[in-house]
Order: structure tokens, then sequence, then C-alpha cells
């Protein structure tokens, strides 16, 4: 394989489908679907998740041709199912393979009844590293909203790896006169970024759906990205992360979108939705749901101050009243964590 060789996405979601119209501007791409009948539809109709895609798309199935032509993958499924996804690529993936994943959630042991601790969960370059050979990981985080990217408005990312080549290597696939991308060697950071904002996101939905303003919004970012920093720094990441494109910049593209998914699950569990309802409907993962619950079992393991994502969890998951969620968090003094008695 060589530099002109095709590249390979995995995952035909809306994600998945923008950034394979990225890197067509570049290169040949193969888009992989799991199901025959998906494959057939993209192709013929030459579109995707409800994306137009480039000529140089071309969908398949065939996930061992896919890796021998492909010397670089960007996996980009919904966390619930990475694990199972790279186990079915791991019997063709080699050494030589750069894995670049899009993926902005976390891997934690499933119905465990006994508290998470950091061992537990995983990001997904760590479940990529166990099981696969691939050695040369990365990722790829920012505000980096699929709807924008479908329209080819400007925007940035960042590509993080601990191997200078495969940084290298996603900024040559992936830059084009309106698509920036960065560079950075905190992969844990840069990934817990991508993982983190998603909570404060349905916080933010949540404000919106209750009619509330900027002026509160504005105190959720700020609060939102201490507790971002605290967390990040108990997991492993670098305070720096949290301030640039992958950290800041994702947390205010997020918490501002209507087409953002964690956003409009906070949206409309607001407006009187239930949990349940919400995920019914929604054609595609919110990953903040998941990453809230495994979050806030950990911050109450390793003792962390994060009231937000506490309040959020009563709110998700033991039927907090969104007007009573916010009421508790307006109550609590900034630098302080102890969860308010808001009942």
């Amino acid at each position: 394989m060589s530099q002109n060789s095709p590249v390979g996405v995995i995952g035909a979601g809306s994600f998945g489908s923008v950034v394979a119209n990225l890197l067509a501007e570049n290169s040949d791409v193969l888009l992989y679907a799991r199901r025959p009948e998906v494959v057939t539809q993209i192709n013929s109709e030459k579109q995707s998740a409800g994306y137009a895609l480039h000529p140089r798309v071309r969908a398949t199935n065939d996930a061992e041709d896919m890796v021998a032509q492909c010397l670089v993958l960007f996996p980009i499924v919904a966390s619930s199912g990475f694990r199972d996804t790279m186990r079915s690529f791991s019997a063709f993936l080699r050494p030589y393979h750069i894995v670049i994943h899009g993926t902005k959630g976390l891997d934690a042991l499933p119905n465990s009844s006994a508290p998470i601790t950091r061992k537990q969960i995983k990001t997904m370059s760590e479940v990529i590293r166990e099981e696969t050979v691939a050695v040369r990981i990365g990722c790829l985080a920012g505000p980096n909203l699929a709807h924008e990217l479908g329209e080819g408005q400007p925007a940035a990312t960042v590509v993080a790896s601990r191997f200078d080549e495969v940084v290298q290597t996603g900024q040559r696939l992936l830059r084009n006169n309106l698509f920036q991308v960065y560079g950075s060697d905190d992969l844990i950071g840069i990934e817990l970024c991508g993982i983190l904002k998603n909570i404060i996101a349905i916080a933010s939905g949540t404000l919106s759906g209750l009619s509330l303003g900027e002026n509160a919004r504005a105190l959720l970012i700020s609060r939102g990205l201490l507790e971002m920093i605290t967390i990040g720094k108990a997991l492993g990441g670098n305070t720096e992360a949290f301030m640039g494109v992958a950290g800041v910049g994702d947390l205010v593209a997020t918490c501002s979108s209507t087409h953002s998914r964690n956003y409009t699950v906070g949206y409309r569990l607001a407006q009187g939705e239930t949990l349940e309802q919400v995920i019914q409907d929604m054609e595609e993962v919110a990953e903040g749901v998941n990453t809230t619950r495994i979050v806030k079992q950990l911050a109450d393991y390793h003792q962390i101050q994060a009231p937000i994502t506490r309040m959020l969890y009563r709110m998700l998951f033991e039927d907090l009243p969104a007007q009573r969620a916010l009421e508790g968090l307006m109550k609590i003094p900034l630098g302080e964590g102890d969860d308010v008695n808001v009942l």
C-alpha cells in the first residue's frame, strides 16, 4: 500500500459520512457499512445518512478487502458497538495500519454491580489497542457538527496521537481550504474533551427547553469547562487540551447548536418527554447519556467534584424534574462540588 491507496471509514452514520466526504477531497474513500442492503442503497443513490456523497466515495461491507486496500482507517461508530466492530476487523488489521477514530464515548464493563474505577473504563483508543494489533492509533476531535460539515461550512478539528506520523497523516488526508486540522500528542486528553463535553451539552439543551437565556448558558459553559478539566485530569488528561479547539471549542459548539444530539436530549427532557421516549425516537446515539452514567459512578468512587454530572444523572436516571435540577445547580457555590438537597 502507498500514500495513494484509498482511505477507509468504518461507519456510515452522519459523522462517518461527512468525514468520508472530507477525505474524498484528497483521496479515494471506502465507506464501510455492515448490512449489504445499506451498501447497495448508498452506492446506487450516492448518499448516506442524508448527505450526498463525493464521487470518490464507495460503500462496502467487505471488511477484509477494505483493510487490505487501506493503510489508514477511520472508525466512527457508536461507543456501544465500538469494541465489537474492532473485534470484527481485528483479524485483518496489521501493525502497519494507522487507525484514527472519531467516536466521542466511553467503553465500560456492562451491568457491573461493583464501583466503576478508571481501570474499568476505556477510551476508544484503549479499546483499539486491546482488541487489535494496531500500534499507530489516533483520534479526531473538535467542533465538528455533522450538519455544518455536510453543508461545507468552515470548521477545524484536532488529530491527536502519540505518534507524529499519525498526526501528520491525519492532517494531510483531512485538511482543505475550509477545514483546518491541528495536531496534538495528548491522545487521552483530546479524547476526553470530546467525551466529557457531551454531558454539558445535555445540560445546555435543558436550559433552552426551560426557555432560559444566554446568561445562564454562559454560566453553565464556564462551570462545565471547569468540571471537564477536573474530571479529565483525574482520568489522565492534561489541562491544556481542554483549553483548545477540541475542548472549549467543541464545548461551545455543542452547547449552542440545535443540531447536536446531546443538546436535543436535554431540550426534549425539559419539554416533558421521558428519556425512554427521546432515545427511542432518535435515529443515532446521543453519547452523553451513557457518558453521564459512567462518569457519575466514576466520580463517586474517586471522590471527584462533579456537581453538573451528578445533578444531570439525577435528572436522566432518577426522575428529578429539569427545573429542580437547575435550581440545585444554581445553589452550588463556585469551586464546591457537594450535592445540594433540592427535594
